[in-house]
């Protein structure tokens, strides 16, 4: 047998070692391998290409949306919140009366309730009820002529005297001032010799006024009965009808009194249609 052919006496064969470029010198091959400068730039640049342009996807374009109307919403908000108002800057003196008067309306609508519960107790228990029912039709006419301008009046209350030398008071601020005095509970008024009714109009510019069509001039005198000391504060509020007169170059004085007469009528007007439907 050839032994060529038995395969004990054949050697392993030994794989071929790739080819090492030549390190120089011993120990070369250990030093750390600087990375090319442009490999670096590269890098910087695919960062920057990485973050800009910006990739918004719209989920996140919906969301920014949501959140930029919810700020703008707030910051409306806030601004509105934090205006000036004609309160903020008064002071505490004037705060205290506005809220007096506040309670001394609230203690007239009481006062006012009381009394007409002690009618109706009146009515239900009087021996005599159609004496007291036309007692309390008397009073109650009298009371409907004060208010129609029909009778006389007279009790405590103010007189407010408005100055205009620049003619710059026009109808609109006078019509102010009467719905301010009814606010604060004035019964009955006169301005310059004209009864204020319900129904009463104010026209024409500065210089030139009317009322219910009756020409008046400066100074306008405003007499009202009423409670002095709700009429004058509710006129002297920050804000209320002597300082927007002030703005107008026109002067507003205030003078108390426990004795004001309103003697100026208005006729008694009949309706045309209307009758009575009680026997």
């Amino acid at each position: 047998m050839n032994n060529d052919e038995n395969p004990r006496s054949r050697q392993p064969e030994q794989p071929e070692r790739p080819e090492q470029p030549d390190d120089g010198p011993s120990g070369a091959s250990d030093a750390p391998v600087q990375p090319p400068a442009a490999e670096e730039v590269s890098g910087r640049q695919r960062l920057l290409a990485g973050l800009w342009p910006p990739r918004v996807s719209r989920a996140q374009l919906i969301v920014a949306v949501l959140l930029f109307g919810l700020g703008l919403g707030l910051a409306i908000q806030v601004r509105s919140t934090s205006d000036d108002s004609a309160l903020r800057g008064a002071r505490q003196e004037d705060l205290v009366r506005i809220l007096d008067e506040v309670d001394d309306r609230t203690q007239r609508l009481e006062d006012e309730k009381q009394r007409l519960d002690a009618q109706r107790t009146e009515l239900e228990n009087s021996s005599d009820q159609a004496e007291e029912a036309r007692k309390q039709t008397l009073e109650k006419e009298r009371q409907l002529g004060i208010l129609a301008g029909t009778v006389a009046a007279q009790g405590p209350g103010i007189t407010l005297t408005i100055s205009d030398p620049s003619g710059a008071v026009a109808a609109d601020k006078l019509l102010d001032t009467v719905q301010e005095l009814r606010a604060a509970g004035a019964e009955a008024i006169e301005v310059n010799g004209v009864r204020v009714v319900a129904n009463t109009y104010f026209s024409g510019e500065g210089g030139d006024i009317q009322v219910d069509g009756k020409k008046i001039e400066a100074p306008y005198e405003f007499k009202v009965i009423g409670k002095p000391q709700d009429l004058e504060p509710a006129l002297n509020i920050p804000g209320g009808v002597v300082q927007t007169l002030e703005k107008e170059q026109a002067t507003a004085v205030v003078e108390r009194s426990e004795e004001i007469v309103v003697d100026a009528l208005r006729p008694a007007e009949r309706p045309d249609y209307a009758r009575s439907s009680s026997p």
